[in-house]
């Protein structure tokens, strides 16, 4: 009687251990998750997963939600002439401003041409906006109806860029970026 329970649970555990692993094995196996990035809270964790990566090393930042009534404010962290399809705003800049740094993502409104919109950012951003300092290098792509734009130097846009595409598991529209190669001509006192 003992040997038959024992050989009945030990069925038992070996039918649960089976199960188990092919449940595990189907869920790991599934569809890749799908990433929401459609609220102001989401974009800020996401910012923070980027930021909390050991590829990058930043200054202190700043991470601010922009009201997107402001154009002046639109345009300056997009380069987009109109916050006419912008729905939200999220940028990170150093807190220390002579740091060349700036990151956005925009909500763009549904129906919007957003190639067009990143075109426009690309055209017009200002990569000098800082006293003294300029980016030397832009990235802008989007994820859906999200544009993620940054610009830096190398060494700090490049793994941010590089960590928003792994958090969208490289999920993403057209790629654009730009160098800033102009050297300053500054004055001859100078």
């Amino acid at each position: 009687m003992k040997k038959t329970i024992i050989i009945v649970i030990s069925i038992i555990l070996v039918i649960a251990v089976v199960v188990g692993g092919i449940f595990l094995i189907k869920n790991n196996s599934a569809e890749p998750k799908e990433r929401k990035l459609q609220t102001v809270e989401e974009m800020q964790n996401m910012l923070n997963t980027i930021y909390s990566s050991e590829k990058v090393q930043l200054p202190s930042l700043d991470t601010t939600v922009i009201d997107v009534t402001d154009e002046t404010q639109v345009n300056v962290f997009t380069g987009l002439k109109s916050n006419a399809n912008v729905e939200e705003l999220v940028v990170s800049v150093p807190f220390i401003g002579s740091q060349a740094y700036s990151l956005a993502v925009v909500k763009v409104s549904e129906g919007a041409d957003i190639e067009q919109m990143k075109q426009e950012m690309l055209d017009n951003i200002d990569m000098r906006r800082w006293i003294c300092v300029s980016a030397e290098k832009l990235y802008i792509t989007n994820y859906e109806n999200i544009i993620f734009l940054v610009m830096s130097s190398e060494d700090w846009a490049k793994p941010v860029y590089d960590e928003f595409k792994n958090f969208v598991e490289n999920d993403i529209g057209k790629e654009l970026e730009k160098s800033e190669t102009e050297d300053i001509e500054l004055p001859p006192e100078m």
